[in-house]
């Protein structure tokens, strides 16, 4: 086994010295480039700007991650407007076929598993390979086990977290590659560690190589299953239960992924200081828990910042600035007409929510109180407008329903929209084109999130509940920076929480924040240049990936 990748896989850079350690990165999903659909959100998201800090950083991390072919689903509208999911074969011509096949077992039986390669002077990336089963090696059930993103049958999950984990690892050995670090980004990739285990014999080699990311205290993103029903499928690599027990110290029949990925790594951390401390609280009863820090999530500002409004902000020509983000709100209000066939004015005051819908993020927290919600958008004097966007999971049909409330709510409002196609691209036009970015989930239930960063980037003011990021971003420096939200008692029950959290917007929004654009543009402009200067280099993934390699790889 070699530290070096086969020389068509090296990094076409020297490393930095601070970077030479090689590590291997798996996540489920990685948003790299509009074009490439294999990401459903903020994970990938973030996974994203990690493998192009890393690129940028000259560092020794390799991305694994799986060639979705029909990606997340694609969202359209129905005839009635609401939300229609598409499952599309998608096929990318920019990836290589490496030639390396080889075997798996899932559920007892051979699985084929092919590697695809993504050069790093593409999208400007570290290097990244793309695990698939759709081969015709395969039966129709294994072919289609890399089909969709976060499949919703229980056994087809598994097994896509099985070509992630046993699969990601065996290609290593296909490399004849040995990293110093195995870095699972959420636990998907767990099974990896079971054939490490059968590679070195011991929990404590595979210990030293192993370091966790959590990214949420939300019981979906902290899976579950039965022990028994995961031996079935061969996800322990071919152990017997009772190794499997004393590898993991589980010993009922409910197998934690997060909490086993807890006891093998030898460090793990959060994705923002608060969520650090929800992390160490959450997991304080149980035995045999790594030390978990914190490194809070960041982004590319390279990537997501508008290159013409940040030219501007660096050179202090203001009315450049202002004139650049006029034209950006009306790039993004091309879009709200091609949609909805509404035509959103560039002078007025425009709120954006977007992110992946979910019930703890609450997308429809300001129509709840629908009297004040009328009046706000009716408002003659400080007019508003407001966008909502994003991709509920497909299967959550609760925020299917969310989603689809709005879109027939927004037929009553030519100055509301929800958009559909909540991609890379739209992301990045919503951004640009918001004046504040309203997100509003219940407080430490968020355990980063991001939107807010690169919104801030692109001149956007944050608009937010006391949660995640922000919190940082909000006391990290002296001036104002953003509108934040008093922090309503977690341990009450939701509708109460909901209920203050709504009261507090509402005051916050109209005693605060519209007086402060429509009577004082000019201090509206210093909370934008306050805002931007502070969200880069600290929110900026290059700080990020720094700190994986000081505090996690260490």
């Amino acid at each position: 086994m070699s530290k070096i990748l086969p020389k068509q896989f090296r990094h076409p850079y020297q490393f930095n010295e601070k970077y030479k350690k090689p590590v291997v990165y798996f996540s489920m999903e990685f948003a790299i480039d509009q074009c490439f659909k294999i990401y459903s959100g903020g994970l990938g998201f973030l996974a994203g700007s990690h493998m192009r800090s890393a690129y940028q950083l000259k560092q020794n991390v390799v991305g694994i991650g799986i060639l979705w072919r029909k990606g997340y689903y694609d969202q359209f509208r129905k005839e009635d407007q609401s939300m229609g999911v598409q499952f599309q074969d998608k096929t990318y011509y920019f990836l290589e076929d490496t030639n390396i096949k080889y075997k798996i077992q899932i559920n007892q039986h051979d699985v084929w598993v092919k590697a695809f390669y993504l050069k790093p002077e593409i999208f400007g990336t570290a290097p990244m390979f793309f695990l698939s089963t759709d081969l015709p090696e395969n039966d129709y059930l294994a072919c289609s086990t890399t089909f969709k993103l976060y499949d919703s049958d229980p056994s087809a999950r598994i097994a896509q977290t099985m070509v992630l984990g046993i699969g990601g690892a065996k290609l290593l050995d296909q490399l004849h590659f040995e990293p110093d670090i195995y870095h699972l980004n959420e636990a998907h990739a767990l099974s990896a560690v079971f054939h490490l285990y059968s590679k070195y014999g011991s929990t404590e080699k595979v210990r030293e190589k192993l370091v966790f990311t959590t990214h949420t205290p939300e019981a979906a993103g902290n899976e579950q299953h039965n022990i028994n029903m995961l031996h079935q499928m061969s996800f322990f690599n071919g152990l017997s239960m009772e190794e499997v027990r004393s590898v993991t110290g589980i010993e009922d029949n409910t197998f934690n992924h997060s909490l086993v990925a807890l006891r093998l790594s030898h460090i793990a951390n959060g994705v923002s200081k608060l969520h650090g401390e929800v992390s160490r609280q959450m997991w304080k009863d149980y035995e045999g828990i790594c030390p978990i820090i914190h490194i809070t999530n960041a982004q590319n500002k390279k990537f997501w910042a508008d290159y013409w409004l940040e030219e501007a902000r660096q050179n202090e020509d203001w009315d450049t600035f202002k004139n650049r983000k006029r034209r950006l709100k009306s790039k993004l209000f091309d879009v709200v007409a091609d949609q909805t066939g509404k035509l959103f004015n560039p002078d007025v005051f425009t709120i954006v929510w977007a992110r992946r819908f979910a019930e703890y993020k609450r997308p429809d927290l300001i129509t709840r109180d629908i009297d004040r919600f009328y009046d706000l958008l009716h408002n003659t004097d400080r007019p508003v407008q407001i966008i909502f966007a994003g991709k509920p999971y497909p299967m959550d049909y609760n925020a299917v329903h969310m989603f689809d409330n709005l879109v027939h709510m927004s037929k009553k409002f030519k100055n509301m929209a929800v958009l559909t196609g909540y991609e890379l691209k739209l992301s990045r036009q919503l951004k640009e084109g918001a004046d504040v970015w309203l997100n509003n989930p219940r407080v430490t239930r968020e355990a980063s999130g991001t939107s807010g960063m690169t919104a801030a980037m692109n001149g956007a003011i944050n608009f937010s509940t006391n949660d995640g990021w922000v919190r940082e971003f909000k006391d990290l420096f002296e001036e104002q920076n953003s509108f934040v939200l008093p922090i309503a008692d977690h341990t009450m029950p939701t509708f109460i929480q909901d209920q203050i959290d709504l009261d507090n917007l509402y005051d916050m929004l109209e005693n605060n924040i519209l007086p402060l654009y429509y009577n004082h543009p000019e201090q509206w402009l210093e909370l934008i240049k306050t805002s931007m200067a502070q969200v880069a280099p600290y929110f900026d993934s290059d700080r990020m990936a720094d700190e994986y390699y000081t505090k996690l790889y260490r």
